[in-house]
């Protein structure tokens, strides 16, 4: 064991808060022996709101006792556990994305707070992965991250189903072609385990990053929950956070910008959802890092492939992309295009871990000599519209789907007047759909546009209407979906300006997001952000641009954060 002196937790003999924690401690059964040992946090987003959260109680005990076992002292503390699917019921899902931010706040409260030596983050849902890479950057404590694993679907009249089924069949019962019992019965059937959606949606797609980036132990995602592989790792875990006290291995250390970019160029070659982006942006804001990651991802995108096509994606499954060696096989593939030299927590490089993962199987997850799609997963437009970018997964798009795409605008203030009109049948092939105002500043926190997606390919729409929106998506959508429009329109981007009828243009060949006319227009939000109380009213006094991730941020002076009211001519 290192000097305990050395630690930051061991507060000098005699001092104040030496002998008032010494008097907590000692009342709960530490010995004074323990108490000298590294403090590890042990982060846990348990929640019994959902299954994504169920099993990680049991988590904290596995890699409590791998702790203890490597001579560390585990310190289990609790954030809040959003989840997408039981988080959003409230305000049109305002709090989803904010509640990113609240987490990160919250860990660093406690383990700030109590000078705890590091960190083991158990990651599940959404926004679980990128508020813990978000802590692990702004307090530069040794981290890993424990991936919590997807969940197992079930079969429902005599066909496999999970959540994103459920979830597209709404637009099913929508347009007709399901009864609400048929529905009911689907869902009760969806889910048969802990974890998260098993598909490479937003929560399976982080947790790869979140390995890319050299966070994790090597092996740890895409993986089932409470699978033995998934156990194995929170122990190595466990172990590992002790070595990283003793050698002085930080957060930032792993987090730079070659991490950044090789988290990049897997999302791109995987067809990753469309949030990481936001994501990624925000750990490079929280890691103090002086790049620009939507044109990072724009420059990677010039000549990077597609490498596999897992479901919403594609016919393969999640567990196939585990099978076949996961986030470590895709970064052997990747790695001529990688930073090689890039540290993980492992100890050992980019490189070095790639030389120990199998090469690509061909079927699930090609080589880049032969791709799935000789284009990336993801693609950043710009253009009349969308002058700060716009996000296209066009992964999800389908070859049947028109890459330009040119169609009226109609415009919607928010997803639920959009998914009457569909019910109504007064949506019709060749409308471009605005879904406005819903952005992080706009909300505020963002709203969601997510479920109309899912319902509009459940009415069978999905590959002959475009979607255009700074509203929330899931990872789980597919068809033509233009996301994250920056400026969103609370800014008063052009977005902001769009009529009823205006003609809307997306080319994927081209990379361009264009509106004819192109308008100007004042600033648009989908509630009053000066009326709200509360977090979502701190939120949307902090919150900034989405195109910088929509951190939370001081205010400069003579600097307003938050949307613009009509009167502010900046």
């Amino acid at each position: 064991m290192s000097d305990p002196t050395s630690l930051r937790s061991n507060f000098e003999p005699g001092t104040t808060r030496w002998a008032v924690r010494r008097a907590q401690w000692s009342a709960m059964g530490m010995t004074h022996e323990e108490q000298q040992r590294p403090k590890i946090a042990i982060v846990n987003t348990s929640s019994r709101l959902s299954v994504c959260f169920a099993h990680l109680d049991d988590v904290v005990d596995v890699v409590a006792e791998a702790v203890r076992e490597a001579g560390g002292l585990p310190l289990e503390i609790r954030t809040t556990a959003p989840s997408d699917f039981v988080t959003s019921a409230g305000r049109k899902a305002r709090y989803l994305m904010p509640t990113r931010d609240l987490i990160v706040n919250d860990i660093e409260a406690a383990v700030e707070g109590a000078q705890l030596d590091a960190m083991i983050l158990l990651s599940s849902c959404d926004k679980t992965t990128p508020a813990h890479l978000m802590a692990a950057a702004r307090l530069d404590l040794p981290a890993i991250l424990v991936i919590g694993g997807y969940q197992q679907g079930g079969t429902f009249a005599g066909c496999s189903v999970d959540i994103d089924t459920v979830y597209e069949s709404v637009g099913a019962l929508a347009s007709g072609k399901m009864s609400v019992d048929e529905l009911g019965r689907m869902a009760d059937c969806a889910i048969k385990g802990p974890g998260v959606c098993a598909g490479l949606a937003t929560a399976n797609t982080m947790h790869v990053l979140a390995e890319a980036l050299g966070m994790t132990m090597p092996g740890s995602a895409p993986v089932r929950a409470n699978s033995e592989p998934m156990l194995a790792r929170a122990a190595e875990a466990g172990r590992r956070i002790v070595d990283l006290v003793r050698e002085g291995v930080t957060a930032r250390s792993i987090l730079t910008r070659e991490a950044v970019e090789n988290a990049i160029e897997v999302a791109l070659a995987l067809g990753g959802s469309v949030n990481c982006i936001r994501h990624l942006s925000a750990v490079a804001q929280e890691a103090d890092l002086d790049m620009d990651v939507v044109a990072t991802f724009e420059e990677k995108g010039k000549d990077a492939v597609q490498l596999a096509a897992i479901r919403p994606n594609g016919t393969h499954q999640v567990w196939d992309l585990e099978r076949v060696g996961g986030a470590q096989a895709a970064l052997r593939a990747l790695l001529p295009r990688l930073h090689g030299d890039a540290l993980t927590v492992s100890a050992r490089t980019v490189a070095e871990l790639a030389d120990r993962a199998p090469a690509p199987d061909g079927e699930v997850l090609h080589p880049p000599t032969d791709p799935v799609n000789p284009e990336p997963g993801l693609l950043i437009l710009r253009g009349s519209l969308a002058p700060d970018g716009a996000i296209v997964k066009v992964a999800g798009v389908g070859s049947a789907t028109r890459r330009q795409f040119s169609g009226p605008a109609r415009v919607f203030a928010g997803e639920d007047e959009a998914i009457t009109a569909l019910g109504e049948s007064a949506i019709r092939p060749g409308d471009v759909i605005v879904l406005r105002g819903m952005g992080p500043r706009g909300g505020p926190g963002t709203v969601f546009a997510a479920s109309f997606v899912a319902a509009l390919n459940g009415a069978g729409l999905g590959g002959q209407v475009a979607v255009v929106t700074d509203g929330e998506l899931s990872g789980l959508n597919h068809g033509l979906v233009v996301g994250q429009v920056m400026p969103e329109a609370a800014d008063g981007g052009p977005l902001a300006g769009v009529r009823d009828g205006d003609r809307i243009s997306v080319d994927l060949d081209a990379r361009l997001l264009d509106t004819d006319p192109p308008r100007q227009g004042a600033p648009v939000t989908a509630g009053d952000p000066q009326a709200e109380r509360g977090w979502l009213g701190q939120y949307a006094a902090l919150v900034g641009p989405i195109q910088q991730g929509a951190v939370l941020r001081r205010p400069r002076p003579n600097e307003q954060t938050g949307p613009r009211t009509r009167g502010d001519r900046r």
